[in-house]
């Protein structure tokens, strides 16, 4: 809606210096121009505003993603099993799992484009069968351009309240289709905030909790010289602690991908509040013009007068 405005605006500014226009009709577009613009801030400040909540939601998340980890050392470091998240043999027939954050919301840009393409190219080298879950209709309707094909779509998060909604709804699904098989390569896909760039595509890999994985979390210095014990049963508080970290996983990539959707729509504000302006000055110099002209036309008329009135 907005971009269309925008585009009526600029044909309304080509009309108007092209054709002669009445200091009415300009009036009428200014008005509709600034009118325009307010809803442009309002869009910014809302924009600005979700992308200071998802910065706090990530830096709080860093704390708890931090204690989990630390209680993950505790556990691997007394030989725990990470059964059923851990498989040691991965092959051609490996079904690969993935989740891809796009976005619903209008004016991001080429955001879901750039993902989707990202993805694709990043799912078409690996081998075995794709399953993909598509965060949003758009990214679900982009990724099946590139015959990506698609085993479910979740709603798009409104806000961070629903994060977590989202996040255990895609657990859920992720412990159903491990039960159906032995061997699994789960992704995930989202934008993220990039260093000197809005954002830019990003790829994870979700699970299995390889020997890799096992090893940073051990290589993690135990703060004090007593390690804490593991009461009551060790096998469920391991397998509550991966649960925790995979919801974490899934959490941050859910919020970084809402910060960069916001992030984009930031920018694209920015852009149309910097085209409006140039139209408003463009429309008011025209305005200006206008109005001085009507002014020496008066003026010519009242001397033309006055003349004849003299020389009669």
């Amino acid at each position: 809606m907005l971009s269309r405005d925008l585009y009526r605006l600029k044909i309304n500014l080509h009309d108007a210096a092209n054709m002669s226009d009445t200091l009415q009709n300009i009036n009428r577009k200014i008005a509709g121009a600034r009118k325009l613009e307010s809803v442009v801030r309002t869009m910014k400040i809302l924009a600005a505003s979700n992308i200071g909540q998802y910065e706090a939601a990530i830096r709080s998340l860093g704390d708890y993603y931090h204690s989990v980890r630390l209680g993950l050392n505790v556990c691997l470091s007394r030989g725990k099993s990470l059964l059923p998240y851990s498989i040691k043999n991965t092959g051609e027939d490996t079904p690969v799992l993935a989740v891809v954050y796009g976005s619903d919301q209008g004016l991001v840009g080429q955001y879901n484009d750039i993902l989707a393409d990202y993805s694709a190219k990043s799912l078409n080298i690996l081998p075995g069968r794709k399953y993909v879950w598509a965060v949003g209709e758009r990214i679900r309707d982009r990724l099946l351009d590139f015959e990506i094909p698609i085993a479910g779509t979740f709603d798009v998060p409104p806000s961070i309240k629903s994060v977590s909604s989202l996040c255990s709804k895609i657990l859920f699904e992720t412990q159903s289709s491990l039960n159906k098989t032995d061997k699994y390569q789960f992704y995930i896909f989202n934008n993220s905030p990039g260093n000197g760039v809005i954002y830019e595509p990003a790829q994870a890999s979700f699970l299995p909790l390889d020997e890799k994985w096992a090893k940073n979390i051990t290589d993690i210095k135990w703060a004090g010289r007593n390690l804490p014990e593991i009461v009551k049963d060790k096998e469920k508080t391991i397998e509550g602690l991966i649960r925790e970290y995979l919801f974490v996983s899934l959490f941050k990539a859910s919020a970084e991908a809402l910060m960069s959707e916001n992030a984009a729509r930031l920018a694209a504000m920015q852009r149309a509040e910097k085209n409006i302006q140039e139209v408003l000055e463009d429309l008011t110099m025209s305005y200006n013009r206008l109005r001085q002209e009507s002014i020496d036309n008066e003026l010519f008329d009242v001397i033309s007068g006055s003349e004849v009135l003299i020389n009669s």
